[in-house]
Formats: C-alpha cells, structure tokens, sequence
C-alpha cells in the first residue's frame, strides 16, 4: 500500500484514502455493492464484532468504499478520521444525537442553512433541547448566550445565504474556555479553502451533495472529528440511527472529489470577476462577497481561508419584485436551490431554502426578501455575465 501521508492538497483530492484494487489491479476505487461480509470463521467474526480486528461486518457499520472516501475527507480536513451519512442533514442530526442530551443548550449561526435551523427548533426542542441563533461574527453576541447547560457551538462560515464570516480561532477558544463542543459546517468554503479544525474546531463537517461532490447527482454528508474520543462516540451515533452512506454513493462522492481543486478555483475566479461586475452594476444595491474589500469581514476571511469562494449574495434596488424578474429571465444559470456544482445556480432563498423559518427571524439574520444567491459556477466567465446582464436589463 503506498504512502500517502505527505501530500499538496490538489494531490490529495486525487489520491488520499485511494489505492488501486488489490485483486484486479484498477485505478478505480471498486464499488463493494454488498450489504454484509463473510468471516472465514466464527473466531473471526466474534472479534470484528469485538473490535478486536480490523475487517468488515455490515455495510451500515462500515464499507470499504466508504471507507476509500471518509480517509479522503480526512486527510483533507486533517482530522482523525471520516464519517460518511447519506445527506448532509444526516451529517447534523448525527452530531446532535451524539452530543446533546435533556435539556442541553446549543448556540448556533443565525443566517445557518434554513433546515438545518428547523431540525433544532422543531424536533430536539421536544426533548427539552434549548437553543440561541446569533450572529456568529459577533463574539459578543456568542457570550451573552452561553448558559451552564450549553453543550454545542455550531457555527457556518461562510453562512448561507447571507456570506457573513465568524472568526473560526476566537470561536474555538470562547468555546473550549466553557467546556463547549465546536463545531463548524465548512460547506460554503470546502476542505480546499478553509480548514477549521487546523484553527481550532473540534468537528468539522460538509453537505457532500454540495462542493465535495460537485456534479449535482447525488446527496450526501460528511464528518470529521478532531479526536478519536469524538470519533468513537459520533460512529455510535451514526451506526445506531443509520443515516450511513452507501457504496454507490461513495463511489460517486470519490470520482467528484477528485476534481475538487480543480472547479474550486475555475468557480471562485469566476465569482471575484462577477461579484465586481454586481457591485459597479446601477441596478445593484448592495453585493455581499468575502471577496471585495466592502464585505464587513473582508479582512478575516482573507486570514482564515485561502480564497473567497464562489458563493455571493445581492439585491437589487427593485427589491424582491426586481429580483423575481432578474431569476426568471435567466437562460444559463438555472433557477435551483443547492450550490457547489460545476453549472451555476440561482435561487432567493426568503422564499425557498429559508422558507420555513419566520419571516423576522429571517430578516434578524440578514436574509431579507431582496437578497438573491448565485454559486457560480464553472462556464466561461464572459457567459456568465452575458447572462446576467441581459436579465438585468429587463429589470425596471
């Protein structure tokens, strides 16, 4: 088996956790389509059972495919290891289930993808769980709701929709100072431009449907602790309730990791050139992207990522009335929710991905009914504004 283990990040997207097939000898990672494995004997299985030995036992407590894409994400995150769950929903309801109990208290990004918001104030509220959504860039507002019973410190950064940064380091420690788990979705930004456990996070996890994967065909999730002791305990909580990813997921997941750095940086060069072209625009009134000197947390972002991304938000002077002409009239970016894949994406999330949370929270957290979303995506630059600019001329 070769060593990986010292690898450039554009390297390893391509072959960390990857080895030629053993039996065959092919470059790609089989897909183990099996839902249990044979032991040559009872002696065998009573240890695998027993974690006595290392082997496979059933697909849903672990799969060598799987297995070939959790060390990738791994080596990525420079965690300890990766768990693979078949949405990124199930990515945090696994975490939650592992790290909350009665009555806990969690303090979480406000502008946090919208069902990701629900699933706390909606189900784990009815087993006593409390909750505070804040504005995470704001350190201040992070301590003024920490509690006794405050076990988790969820934060996204960048945040859907609205592109705001919170300081990953000061969160850590504010975090760690009070016995609190940090936690960080890392999705807007990808393993290739943030890593959140090299500044302090203690888990680290991704909505795999999005820029991990990257070709819009499959859902899927990822975590990965920074210790074996949270290792261990977040794999009993996925074993047990079963959100696992499958084989063809997986396999799927690994041919879309490969190109990861690769539609990163074609995406996110796009996204600086459009976020500028916004900004200049006379029908624009505001642009919200990590990437120009006007976003509030410009100078952060520039310290803890290695580039701005290829998410932005903005709204037009026409409010949401403009704003629904100018997605309508779009020809090449398609009208979708999600982000992170090679084609580009518009959507407005008040009445789509944030639909489910109140209108007043929603606009306490910045996604106000103007607000539109593009993930720019990979076409050619000139494409992309050519289209923009013949929607926005149909805007009053």
């Amino acid at each position: 088996m070769k060593d990986h283990s010292n690898l450039d990040t554009a390297t390893a997207v391509i072959h960390a956790g990857q080895h030629p097939d053993p039996t065959f000898g092919g470059v790609s990672m089989p897909i183990y389509q099996s839902s249990t494995f044979v032991f040559k004997d009872a002696a065998q299985g009573a240890a695998r059972f027993a974690g006595r030995e290392d082997g496979y036992i059933y697909t849903r407590i672990g799969n060598p495919t799987t297995k070939a894409f959790e060390d990738n994400i791994a080596y990525l995150e420079h965690g300890y290891g990766g768990l693979a769950t078949a949405t990124g929903m199930a990515a945090l309801s696994t975490l939650l289930m592992a790290l909350l109990d009665k009555d806990a208290h969690i303090i979480g990004t406000d502008a946090v993808y919208g069902p990701s918001r629900m699933l706390v104030e909606v189900f784990f509220a009815k087993f006593g769980v409390e909750y505070d959504y804040v504005d995470t860039s704001d350190l201040d507002a992070i301590k003024a709701c920490i509690r006794p019973n405050t076990r988790v410190l969820f934060v996204e950064t960048p945040a859907n929709p609205t592109m705001s940064i919170s300081d990953i380091r000061a969160c850590a420690e504010l975090a760690h100072e009070h016995g609190i788990t940090f936690m960080v979705d890392n999705t807007f930004a990808s393993p290739i431009l943030q890593n959140p456990l090299d500044l302090g996070a203690d888990i680290v996890y991704h909505s795999v449907t999005k820029f991990i994967n990257g070709h819009s065909d499959i859902c899927g999730g990822v975590i990965v602790p920074k210790t074996k002791e949270l290792f261990d305990q977040i794999k009993k909580s996925l074993v047990y309730n079963g959100g696992t990813m499958d084989p063809h997921q997986s396999w799927l997941a690994l041919r879309g990791v490969k190109s990861l750095a690769l539609r990163v940086d074609k995406s996110q060069e796009n996204a600086i050139k459009l976020a500028k072209y916004l900004e200049e625009h006379s029908k624009i009134a505001w642009v919200n992207y990590p990437g120009l000197p006007s976003h509030p947390q410009y100078e952060l972002a520039k310290q803890q990522m290695r580039g701005p991304g290829s998410l932005l938000c903005f709204g037009l002077k026409g409010g949401f009335a403009a704003g629904e002409i100018l997605i309508n009239s779009m020809n090449l970016a398609a009208l979708a929710v999600s982000l992170g894949g090679l084609e580009s994406l518009i959507q407005h999330p008040a009445s789509m991905t944030h639909a489910g949370v109140p209108r007043e929270k929603r606009e306490q957290a910045g996604i106000t009914d103007d607000l539109v979303r593009i993930s720019v995506g990979c076409e050619s630059y000139e494409d992309q504004r050519a289209d923009l600019e013949q929607a926005l001329n149909k805007v009053d």
